[in-house]
């Protein structure tokens, strides 16, 4: 797919924008002084799929902490400041790839430069990242849009970043409504030549996340906007790259990723296909099996439906036929489903 072009930028050993792939972050859920856990946290995600993890800075114990960290993770860290600058200052002499600051509470230009300054010496990148609970405060009192307020918050801080000569900067715009959040990336999309980090704030639990964040970042990535991505859920970091996996998936930017497609049921449904259904897709995912599979409840549609499977299960009062892009191959009862469907998909593998 096309997508929008942009600037590149480097994040440690990683980059941003062109046309390089879209890159999975997520946010740590500890503290970051407890090292141990964010430590652990950041190695699951990564082996989950995360490129990239950031972590908050509450105090100089968090920012002093990126020194340890580093030392036991493979993947580029960003530090989230907000408020206190220096923080930031911290977390860049303590190793950290690239730092997140907030144009609604951090605008002390003074020492906005002092963080460039270092910042280029340390080739780290600075995230200029906006969100609906925090905009500029002189911008805030316009009677404007909320997703116009968020653009002008972040074009007033890249100025400042560009007066000094800085120009590894990543965007990002979060509100917790879909077509705010749509509106204002579709703008800076247009306004701006930096990658755009896209996002839903607060965008709640695992089950209302999943829609809602689908609903706002689907037209933003088949549009072509967006050039790394965290689904943000009231929940486990794990969860959010999974999810932004699926998305990216879904959307034609993720390749090495299985597909399976399933029938919702219905009153012709004699086996447990909910069921067989979950356990085909966790060995999909836990092997890293790229292929397109299907799991039927209809002897009689199932296989016709489901055609352009590389290989598919389709079940009927006790038994299943299993299909290879349409064709029926063999006929196992319920009970030998799942292990010989299992079987058939290492063929392919």
């Amino acid at each position: 797919m096309k997508r929008t072009e942009t600037k590149q930028v480097k994040i440690g050993r990683l980059t941003i924008g062109g046309q390089n792939k879209v890159l999975i972050q997520s946010m740590c859920k500890h503290k970051t002084s407890h090292i141990d856990e964010v430590v652990k946290e950041i190695n699951e995600c990564e082996a989950l799929g995360a490129d990239l993890m950031r972590l908050s800075v509450l105090d100089e114990e968090d920012a002093q902490a990126f020194k340890e960290i580093k030392k036991q993770v493979k993947i580029p860290l960003i530090a989230d400041i907000h408020f206190n600058p220096d923080f930031a200052i911290t977390a860049i002499k303590n190793g950290v790839n690239k730092i997140r600051l907030n144009p609604g509470n951090i605008n002390d230009e003074t020492k906005i430069k002092e963080i460039v300054e270092l910042a280029k010496k340390k080739n780290v990148a600075i995230r200029v990242g906006a969100n609906s609970g925090s905009v500029n405060p002189d911008v805030d009192k316009f009677d404007i849009p909320l997703s116009h307020k968020l653009v002008f918050s972040v074009k007033k801080h890249v100025e400042i970043l560009e007066k000094y000569d800085f120009h590894n900067i990543v965007i990002s715009l979060k509100a917790s409504n879909v077509k705010e959040t749509i509106d204002a990336y579709r703008i800076a999309s247009e306004l701006f030549p930096y990658p755009l980090h896209i996002g839903l704030t607060e965008a709640g639990p695992l089950d209302i996340s999943l829609i809602r964040s689908t609903a706002a970042l689907s037209p933003l990535l088949l549009e072509g906007i967006g050039d790394t991505i965290r689904i943000s859920i009231t929940g486990r970091a794990q969860d959010e790259v999974i999810a932004a996996k699926r998305l990216l998936h879904d959307c034609g930017l993720y390749d090495n990723y299985p597909t399976l497609v399933s029938c919702p049921t219905c009153g012709r449904t004699q086996v447990n296909v909910q069921e067989l259904g979950k356990k085909v897709f966790k060995y999909l995912e836990d092997n890293s099996i790229n292929l397109h599979v299907a799991c039927m409840g209809c002897v009689v549609n199932g296989p016709g439906e489901a055609k352009g499977a590389d290989i598919g299960i389709a079940g009927g009062k006790g038994q299943y036929v299993i299909f290879k892009k349409g064709v029926v191959i063999k006929k196992v009862s319920e009970a030998e489903a799942y292990d010989a469907l299992i079987e058939e998909i290492n063929k392919l593998r």
